[in-house]
């Protein structure tokens, strides 16, 4: 018997982003009158900006393809593709402050990655 392995899907396989809706998920912990979470939303609320951030690498990966390798947009749109995998291999933090604190940094980089989701691809048309 054959296994297949799934493979990621590129390109025109993709989905489109709902990106209104990741920034949405980031406003939740970033905006100025944010309330506090309860530790089950908080929970929740972390997990899906790691869902979120595991559609957007991708997205903003493929977004650089076909830029030069001198292109200002593409080297800084990479750079927050590192600092987001660096985040997504960190585990929050024990006390209610620090796993605040940790899911904070995961929409900070929800944010940034649907900037240069929007960004680059301006800069393909």
């Amino acid at each position: 018997m054959t296994q297949r392995t799934a493979r990621p899907p590129t390109g025109a396989d993709r989905l489109p982003l709902d990106l209104e809706t990741m920034r949405g998920s980031a406003r939740l912990l970033l905006a100025e009158d944010a309330e506090l979470p309860t530790t089950g939303e908080l929970e929740t609320l972390t997990l899906t900006l790691r869902g979120h951030m595991m559609l957007l690498v991708p997205a903003v990966e493929d977004a650089t393809r076909g830029l030069p390798d001198d292109d200002v947009p593409k080297a800084c749109a990479l750079a927050c593709v590192g600092e987001a995998r660096m985040r997504l291999g960190l585990e929050p933090g024990r006390t209610l402050p620090a796993a605040v604190a940790h899911a904070q940094r995961l929409a900070r980089s929800v944010n940034a990655l649907c900037d240069h989701v929007e960004n680059l691809d301006g800069a393909h048309q």
